[in-house]
């Protein structure tokens, strides 16, 4: 396993309200460097504002959480430029027609674009053929991590996204993530759509960013035996080990949360 240079996510007392009730609330997390934690339940539970709170995306209403020791939401700017997302409905979905080559063409070039004013100065001035190498080290580096081979799909790079198989289009999602060298990785519905097969692939791939000692936080339906997870909805709301958790009422007031989750993805700002 890599040094971790992933970030600690640490939370007491998390939460968002909007106008229709409580997204979640009182959520405790601990998560050291290079873990793992699922943040599991039902579609509309409020798991993926959660997710987007903890990444600096979604301003929260009650408590804290500390990512890499950037305190939310008083440092939202700064977590959002340690942290990146991996699919994310409606947030950073891939676009169908574009192929793998042009998505990652673009996201080096929106990295390069967010770089600090010294780092983009620095970036310039550099031979373009030391530039051209960094971006094609990077994109391998993003490529490899991710499990993503060009050379078996259908058409390489040229590939366009609707052709992609579910798998196929996580890992490039994941790969696009790790292009910036994030130190906090967000996967939203991580186990959509995947058969029990494709699942245990897909965390395999999370645990294995992990053990390079990116930081990860994946949505899921239900986590794996031995995974750190939080629930956002129900109580109690700290993290826990899934194998050492009791049964629990997954009965919750549906209606209210889903309108809930709603109201804060649509009223409240995110970059």
């Amino acid at each position: 396993m890599a040094e971790p240079h992933g970030a600690a996510v640490v939370a007491e007392g998390f939460g968002l309200e909007g106008p229709r009730g409580w997204v979640f609330r009182d959520v405790g997390v601990d998560l050291p460097p290079g873990g793992i934690l699922a943040i599991e339940g039902p579609s509309g539970s409020g798991r993926t504002c959660l997710l987007l709170a903890l990444t600096g995306r979604m301003r929260p209403t009650a408590g804290f959480a500390e990512i890499g020791g950037l305190r939310v939401p008083r440092a939202m700017a700064a977590v959002r430029r340690i942290s990146a997302l991996g699919p994310v409905t409606g947030v950073s979905e891939l676009d169908p027609a574009l192929t793998v080559a042009e998505h990652l063409g673009e996201r080096v070039l929106l990295r390069r674009h967010h770089t600090s004013l010294g780092g983009a100065f620095r970036a310039l001035v550099r031979p373009r053929a030391e530039r051209a190498a960094e971006k094609r080290r990077r994109t391998d580096d993003a490529l490899t991590a991710a499990g993503l081979d060009l050379a078996v799909l259908p058409k390489g790079g040229r590939t366009s996204v609707r052709d992609l198989e579910r798998l196929e289009a996580l890992r490039l999602s994941v790969a696009l993530a790790l292009v910036g060298r994030p130190r906090l990785l967000a996967v939203d519905d991580l186990d959509l759509g995947l058969s029990d097969a494709e699942r245990a692939v897909a965390w395999d791939l999370l645990r294995s960013v992990a053990a390079d000692g990116t930081t990860v936080v994946a949505v899921c339906g239900r986590a794996p035996a031995g995974t750190d997870s939080v629930r956002p909805a129900g109580a109690p709301r700290r993290t826990e080990r899934t194998e050492e958790r009791t049964e629990r009422t997954e009965d919750t007031a549906e209606n209210t949360t889903g309108k809930g989750t709603a109201d804060a993805l649509a009223e409240t700002g995110r970059a």
